[in-house]
Formats: structure tokens, C-alpha cells, sequence
């Protein structure tokens, strides 16, 4: 075997041959400085359709983001052509920093979580007061959701005309949510979609909740220049709609109002990667009695502070119920 001492003449080292004749292979990526800031619309099988500027660029993901994966919401950079003239393409070369996200496991025992939304001020809570019933534990788990990701909520009720809101006005009343209540009609006929418009007005907001309750309706008279196809069915035994929008997409309110990101009808939306203590900070009347509980508490132990916080007369006793309440509902059914 051929040893090599410190001072070996190059020609003496063998070297193995660049059969393809291309530059050798470097860890060195380009910074790419001269990258546009865009905004992703939509996610469709691999393809994100991203607006730049005016124009509607359709983009991939650059390989050197590995597993990392835009959603819609993401401000992201991108190369390439960005023309957006027909069968161009252009590269997604970073993903800026996120300032909310909303997110979602399949069930509570899943540890995959799906980042749904990114960047999105509001959670609109879309929920049908009758065809199909309200579904209080899902309601739950959309607001736990919301808090953990720093969105604000809004909860709309709809089709009114079939069934009161009061019962469930009641029982989110000490939570302190915006709401809006909406009939078949006001729907028809715009008055519902204008009431609607006014919690909108310069923010992104994005659009959950369950099949068949008026969601897509409700964005359609929201954005009518737009329009998705809609459920018109509500299976009779199940109470649950056919699936019609089946990626999240989002859309400009007229005006430069803000941004509305219709998202799939849910059946479950599970919490397995809730982090019980985050949700503590929607409760900022709450939040200052959790100093004296015991390390790691959870909240709804017999050494929890919260109560003797709440007997001191600090804050009202239906709050720390409803704490209590978003706290427990990762470990029941939505259906409960």
C-alpha cells in the first residue's frame, strides 16, 4: 500500500474523474438577496399559488427548506419568474417568521400537529344553531386552539331562523367572545354578510367549522366575486355536510378590508399539542392567581390558587369555570 509523506507532488495523487463534467457539489446556498416577499393563497399538491405585489405567482418549495412547509398566511421570499404569466414557475426561498399560527392534530392521541393557518389575526368559530345541532365541545376546542396560537375569536351563529341562540349566548357569555347571529335570510339577502364585515374590517381572519353549518355560504356573501362551491346536503342520521371545500384558500375582502381564509369543514380538531399553561393567557383575570399554585399545576386540582383567587372576589367564578372548561376538553369527545 502507497503512503503519501507531507510533501507530495500533486501529480502523484490520484484523483477520481467528474464523469458529468459539472461543478463539484457545496454545502454554500445562495443568500438570495434579491428576493420578492409574497403571500401564500393556496397549497395544492406540491403547488403554492402566491401573491407578489399585484400579480398571482404560482411557486414551489426551494429544496434547501427541507421539511419546512408553507401554509396559507405564510409571508414567504421567493426567485424565479415572477411574472405570473401562464406555465411560469418560481421557488419559495424562505418562510418569515410566523406571528400566529393555528393548529390542529387529527385526534387528541396524534402527535403530528397540521399547521392549518398562518399569520391570521381572528379565529372565526362558525357553528350552526340548528341542521346541524351546535356542537359545544368542538366550540371548545376551536377557542383552546385560538388562544394557544394567539388569534383573537369570533364566534358566528347561523340559521337562526331555525333555533334561538340564547342557550349558547349563555354559555359562552363570560368568556367575554364577539359575536354574531345570522339567519338563512340575512344571508340571502346581504344584511348578514355586512354585519359580519364590520369584525373583518383590516385583519385576516380565518373561517373553521363544522360541515354543513353555512361557512362557505357565509364567505361566499362575504367575497362574492370568488365563490366556492357549497354543501347544500346535511345527512339526516349523521347531522354532518359533505366536504366541499377541500383546500384553505385566502381571499381579499373588497377595499382593502382585510383578508378572509376559508378553511375545510372539520370533525374533529384534535389538541394533542396544546400546551395546557398557554391557554391561561386568554384569561388576563385569571392569569395573575396562577403565581401561588403549586409547579405544573393544571388548574382544576384541590391546591389550585385560582379559587381562593376567585373567592377574594378578583375576578368572577363562571371565568374560572369556563377556564376549567377549555382546560378539560381535550379529554372528551367533540360530541360530548
Amino acid at each position: 500500500m502507497r503512503r503519501y509523506g507531507k510533501h507530495t507532488d500533486e501529480d502523484d495523487i490520484r484523483t477520481r474523474p467528474n464523469r458529468k463534467g459539472n461543478r463539484p457539489r457545496t454545502n454554500i446556498r445562495p443568500k438570495h438577496e434579491d428576493a420578492a416577499e409574497g403571500l401564500v393563497l393556496t397549497v395544492d399538491r406540491g403547488r403554492l399559488t402566491c401573491l407578489v405585489e399585484d400579480r398571482v405567482v404560482m411557486a414551489m418549495k426551494a429544496r434547501e427548506l427541507g421539511r419546512k412547509a408553507a401554509v396559507v398566511g405564510d409571508r414567504v421570499m421567493l426567485v424565479g419568474d415572477l411574472s405570473g404569466d401562464k406555465d411560469t414557475l418560481a421557488r419559495i426561498v424562505r418562510i418569515q417568521e410566523r406571528a400566529s399560527v393555528l393548529r390542529r392534530t387529527a385526534d387528541d392521541d396524534d402527535p403530528y400537529e397540521r399547521v392549518v393557518v398562518a399569520n391570521a389575526d381572528q379565529l372565526a368559530i362558525v357553528t350552526a344553531l340548528a341542521d346541524p345541532e351546535p356542537r359545544p365541545r368542538l366550540i371548545d376546542r376551536c377557542l383552546v386552539a385560538a388562544y394557544d396560537g394567539g388569534l383573537e375569536p369570533l364566534l358566528v351563529m347561523t340559521k337562526s331562523d331555525l333555533a334561538a341562540p340564547d342557550e349558547l349566548l349563555e354559555l359562552y357569555g363570560h368568556l367575554d367572545i364577539p359575536y354574531v347571529v345570522t339567519s338563512r335570510e340575512e344571508l340571502e339577502n346581504g344584511d348578514a354578510a355586512d354585519r359580519v364585515r364590520e369584525f373583518l374590517h383590516g385583519r385576516i381572519t380565518a373561517f373553521v367549522g363544522h360541515s354543513g353549518v353555512g361557512k362557505t355560504t357565509l364567505v361566499n356573501a362575504l367575497v362574492p366575486q370568488e365563490r366556492r362551491r357549497t354543501t347544500g346536503h346535511v345527512n339526516a342520521v349523521t347531522g354532518r355536510g359533505r366536504h366541499t371545500t377541500t383546500s384553505a384558500l385566502a381571499l381579499p375582502l373588497a377595499g382593502d378590508g382585510g383578508w378572509v381564509i376559508d378553511t375545510p369543514g372539520v370533525r374533529s380538531f384534535g389538541l394533542a399539542h396544546i400546551d395546557p399553561s398557554r391557554v391561561i393567557h386568554a384569561f388576563p383575570d385569571l392569569e395573575p392567581g396562577t403565581a401561588d399554585c403549586p409547579r405544573a399545576c393544571s388548574h382544576d386540582e384541590p391546591d389550585c390558587a385560582l379559587d381562593a383567587w376567585v373567592e377574594a372576589g378578583h375576578a368572577d367564578p363562571a371565568r374560572l369555570y369556563s377556564l376549567r372548561r377549555l382546560l378539560a376538553t381535550r379529554e372528551r369527545t367533540e360530541g360530548d
